[in-house]
């Protein structure tokens, strides 16, 4: 059980943990449970292993996208995000600025639940929900969204397993994952020879319920309470787990969104990262649950912080708020204001 005046501020590494059981017809084991809540509460970052995402599957995706980021600048910016209504597409290097960060030396291809273009959410200008904006590449599509459904079908799996360490029923929060905008990222770091040791993408936390990250190498790291980095460990066989804002603010604190960074690296780097989210229309809201403390985080609407926090990190919706043709949610959260190091973004970059 979670106990939440438990110090979470002096983790020193990253948990391993063995999910095999988190498929089994009558649940995840009480000991898988137990060290995904714990690994949860008292760092935010985990690394797990036997999750279940067949190796093929990463390798067909991985090439996949290697296909894709060796094409021809202008083949890939002929599905360039600014031309989506809904954020979808390529992501050219620069068009991407986090808090206290310089644009990132990265290029990568974003996408999500792959709605219909007559959906009525898209028809009714929802700007995040609708079609996919694929490149005629062959394979492609099949290969992406193979793995996306894969790993997709794991973050359910997990956040089902959260509830059950809080004794949440499940469906408190599977209840609200049934078209949800849960984005894949497909990220490419080019060669470059000339790149400092010092942050790549700027301190920061995830706007979601769950990140599950698949890197192809290392450089990842995690600030724990003290304003340390602590460097997470690079498997082959490992998917990486952290906790977003949204399972703070559910949770009331008891889970906590982790800042980290991406140190800058000469070698060529990809990594996939599945943002898992709720709804576009889920308030969430402050659970209780056995050994919680009272609420103190107001609710939040799950897909206005989304685009909100999406939409003042990148060029082109920047342009567009400007422009006066977009505009913020009321109440739009400033970028990173929640995380257990939210006061400590910014500094040391």
């Amino acid at each position: 059980m979670p106990d939440p005046h438990r110090p979470t501020t002096d983790f020193e590494s990253i948990p391993v943990i063995d999910v095999s059981t988190l498929a089994d017809p009558g649940g995840p084991s009480a000991e898988c449970v137990d060290q995904l809540g714990e690994a949860a509460q008292g760092v935010g970052f985990l690394l797990i292993v036997n999750h279940g995402v067949a190796d093929e599957t990463f390798r067909a995706m991985h090439e996949a996208s290697q296909r894709f980021f060796s094409q021809p600048d202008a083949v890939k910016q002929e599905v360039y995000i600014g031309n989506s209504t809904n954020h979808r597409g390529y992501v050219p290097i620069g068009e991407e600025v986090f808090a206290g960060a310089t644009p990132d030396l990265k290029e990568a291809y974003d996408l999500s639940i792959d709605l219909p273009a007559d959906h009525p959410e898209y028809l009714a200008g929802n700007p995040l929900l609708g079609p996919n904006q694929w490149p005629e590449l062959p394979g492609f599509e099949e290969a992406v969204m193979t793995y996306y459904d894969e790993v997709f079908t794991l973050g359910s799996r997990l956040l089902a397993a959260f509830a059950r360490y809080l004794d949440i029923d499940p469906a408190t929060f599977l209840g609200s994952v049934t078209q949800p905008p849960s984005q894949l990222r497909l990220i490419h770091y080019p060669y470059n020879p000339d790149a400092e040791d010092r942050p790549g993408i700027g301190a920061h936390t995830d706007y979601e319920a769950l990140t599950l990250l698949k890197p192809t190498a290392p450089g990842l790291e995690v600030m724990n309470g003290r304003g340390e980095w602590i460097e997470v460990p690079y498997r082959e066989d490992a998917i990486v787990v952290n906790i977003g804002d949204l399972l703070e603010v559910w949770t009331n604190g008891a889970f906590v969104a982790t800042s980290h960074r991406v140190r800058k690296v000469s070698r060529e780097r990809y990594s996939y990262p599945l943002f898992f989210t709720v709804d576009y229309d889920t308030v969430v809201a402050p659970l209780t649950f056995p050994g919680s403390n009272s609420a103190t985080y107001e609710p939040m609407h799950a897909g206005e912080h989304l685009f909100a926090q999406t939409a003042q990190s990148f060029a082109y919706l920047r342009r567009r708020i400007a422009d006066g043709d977009l505009a913020l949610p009321e109440g739009a959260r400033p970028l990173y204001s929640l995380g257990r190091e939210s006061s400590l973004v910014g500094e040391s970059q």
